[in-house]
């Protein structure tokens, strides 16, 4: 057999083999960033340190949000569709009574939740806002979700 043929079995059997176990196993899982408190950003918060009476911002879709958003979190994300004004009208008693405000999106590579933070900050109501590092992914894999009943 020559190289070229043998190169195509190898890479033949290669994606058959993969392709299997994509079907078997499923798709890799998603990688969650470790939460090193002395590499957060001053405005950043790991899961692990989340305690107190807490207000949970859901900075994704509404989409996201209804189907598996925190149980006693809001909404606020900066969809053009959506009425912003409307998002502070509502959270501004909730922010109020809150000691935090943490505000997540879908991962740490989402920035939306740092702008919907900055949005809240601005409003001076009060208690402090931190972005939750990692995001949604993170507060999957976390603790929070596991020992509670956060989730809707």
């Amino acid at each position: 057999m020559n190289t070229i043929a043998q190169f195509a079995v190898v890479c033949g059997l290669s994606l058959a083999a993969g392709s299997a176990t994509w079907f078997i196993k499923g798709a890799p899982g998603t990688l969650v960033s470790i939460c090193n408190p002395n590499q957060l950003r001053a405005d950043e918060i790991c899961p692990a340190d989340v305690a107190g009476k807490i207000l949970w911002v859901d900075a994704r879709s509404r989409k996201e949000w209804e189907d598996n958003g925190l149980g006693d979190s809001i909404l606020w994300n900066l969809d053009p569709k959506e009425d912003a004004q409307l998002f502070e009208a509502e959270a501004a008693m909730r922010i109020v009574a809150a000691e935090m405000v943490i505000v997540y999106c879908g991962s740490e590579s989402c920035g939306t939740s740092r702008q919907v933070a900055d949005r809240i900050r601005s409003l001076d109501l009060g208690p402090d806002v931190k972005v939750l590092h990692g995001g949604w992914d993170a507060l999957v894999h976390s603790s929070l979700l596991k020992d509670s009943n956060l989730a809707k």
